[in-house]
């Protein structure tokens, strides 16, 4: 029996999309390098995107210092940081500069990104400042753990510089993310293996803690949000990224190459790949994701 050309051609057509499709979801939540291992050093940590896509990573070749990443992946120095200073994370605000968590320095530090001049930005009695976080008005919350006692701070940074201690009572707070509608914030504490999470009202305020999730084995690290809302927490020493539900159900784990995964940021021109900087493996990772990343 033949068949009309144009119904073959329908049916090949058809036959080409979903194999593609197939393929698409195939690759889902595969991890791959994106750089070459040993670009960084063993602190690297802390990826954040300009609004212009660019990708910056701290710790770039050694301690001190920022890496620009390039889509292809090859690195090169950005700008090294004053003497005494070591950046652990990095966030942007919405008129394009970046804010770096000065842990060594125990403060907070701002980049002109056009003079690349840096400037102390915040400083308070921090024990180091860890991980950061920016809502749409230019507040910054900051994780501050104290590793020797166990313990940690947690800060709002206000614009100006003006730094509110919010708690102080918590354990190692590190990870620190802020839900799309910016109502929700997270904080997880990486020796107790806790997620909290805290309402956000409009001016900053926190209240109605909750325990989102905890876990019996391995320490947590860098969390990022979907649009969807989800939570993207890196699993340091187990080597996966896990994702939360906003209720608090595990959707999924993803396995990386390495197992020290510091950090992660969403990027990519639709938002779908996922950025993980390895410290094992002092490198970046990325997998592709079915859920685009908060903001984009």
């Amino acid at each position: 029996m033949k068949y009309p050309l144009a119904l073959v051609s329908l049916i090949i057509g058809l036959l080409v999309f979903v194999s593609l499709h197939a393929f698409a979801q195939d690759s889902l939540y595969i991890s791959k390098d994106f750089t070459k291992p040993n670009l960084f050093s063993f602190n690297i940590e802390g990826p954040a995107f300009d609004k212009n896509g660019n990708l910056f990573v701290v710790n770039f070749e050694k301690d001190g210092t920022i890496g620009l990443v390039k889509p292809n992946g090859q690195a090169e120095l950005f700008l090294t940081l004053p003497a005494g200073s070591t950046a652990n994370s990095i966030q942007f605000d919405q008129a394009g500069s970046m804010f770096l968590a000065d842990y060594t320095g125990h403060q907070v530090l701002r980049v002109d990104m056009k003079t690349k001049t840096v400037k102390v930005y915040a400083h308070a009695l921090f024990n180091q400042p860890n991980d950061l976080c920016i809502n749409k008005k230019g507040q910054l919350f900051a994780s501050d753990p104290n590793w020797k006692e166990g313990t940690g701070k947690l800060w709002r940074i206000d614009n100006g510089g003006k730094t509110i201690l919010l708690l102080d009572n918590l354990g190692t707070t590190n990870g620190i993310a802020l839900s799309p509608d910016e109502k929700t914030l997270y904080v997880n504490e990486s020796v107790q293996r806790n997620i909290w999470s805290f309402q956000v009202d409009k001016n900053g305020k926190l209240s109605n803690k909750k325990l989102l999730i905890r876990f019996d084995d391995f320490g947590f690290d860098g969390m990022k949000c979907d649009k969807m809302g989800n939570l993207y927490a890196t699993r340091y020493g187990k080597g996966t990224v896990v994702v939360i539900s906003p209720e608090g159900k595990i959707i999924r784990e993803i396995k990386l190459l390495g197992q020290n995964c510091s950090n992660l940021v969403f990027g990519g021109s639709d938002g779908k790949t996922v950025f993980v900087t390895m410290q094992d493996r002092k490198g970046i990772e990325m997998f592709r994701n079915d859920i685009a990343g908060k903001g984009y």
